[in-house]
C-alpha cells in the first residue's frame, strides 16, 4: 500500500493517501460495511451506495484522506475538505468489528491536527437525523449541534449539522 506519510501508534497505522495508495476496492468495502447499519433507518439512502473505487480516487484527488491500518488491515477511513472557517469531516468509518474501540476518535485527532494546521478554528460534520447514537458520539467528542438541513426533495429535516470549535 503506498501513502503519502504515516503515523503510528500501538497497533494502529494511521496513513494520509493520496494517488499512489491502490486500496481503492478494499476502501469501498470498508466504507460499506461501516454504512451497512443505515440502511433502511436513514431516508434518503446514504450516499455511500453511489461510490465506486474510481469515485473514492477521485475524492482522494479533491479532499484529504486518511486510513486506519490495524494488523495491516485497514478498518477505518476519514475525509477531509478545507472551506472556509471550517474543516468538513466526511465519509469518517470504522469497520463493524473495530467500532468502539477509539479509532473514530484517533480520526478525529487527525483532523483536528490538520485544521489547527490549516489555521481553520472549527470542525464540521452532518450526520443524519436518525442517527441518535452518532449525534451522542459526537456530542461527547465535543461537536455541538448547529442547524437542521434537509436533502432535495424532502421537507422533513433529514440531517443535522455539527461543529466543534478547537482550542
Amino acid at each position: 500500500m503506498n501513502s503519502m506519510s504515516m503515523t503510528t501508534t500501538n497497533d494502529l497505522e494511521i496513513i494520509r493517501i493520496d494517488a499512489r495508495f491502490d486500496e481503492w476496492e478494499a476502501l469501498l468495502a470498508l466504507i460499506l460495511s461501516a454504512f451497512a447499519s443505515m440502511d433502511g433507518v436513514i431516508d434518503p439512502p446514504s450516499s455511500a451506495h453511489g461510490l465506486t473505487p474510481a469515485k473514492l480516487a477521485q475524492k482522494a484527488e479533491t479532499e484529504i484522506g486518511f486510513v486506519v491500518l490495524r494488523d495491516q488491515e485497514l478498518v477505518g477511513c476519514l475525509f477531509c475538505r478545507p472551506e472556509p472557517g471550517f474543516l468538513y469531516l466526511g465519509k469518517l468509518a470504522v469497520s463493524p468489528d473495530c467500532q468502539g474501540k477509539g479509532i473514530g476518535r484517533r480520526l478525529l485527532g487527525v483532523a483536528e491536527d490538520l485544521a489547527r494546521e490549516m489555521r481553520l478554528p472549527a470542525l464540521r460534520l452532518e450526520t443524519r437525523i436518525e442517527l441518535t447514537g452518532n449525534h451522542q458520539t459526537f456530542a461527547r467528542w465535543g461537536f455541538e449541534k448547529t442547524a437542521e438541513n434537509s436533502h432535495p426533495g424532502f421537507e422533513r429535516t433529514t440531517s443535522i449539522e455539527m461543529q466543534k470549535r478547537l482550542a
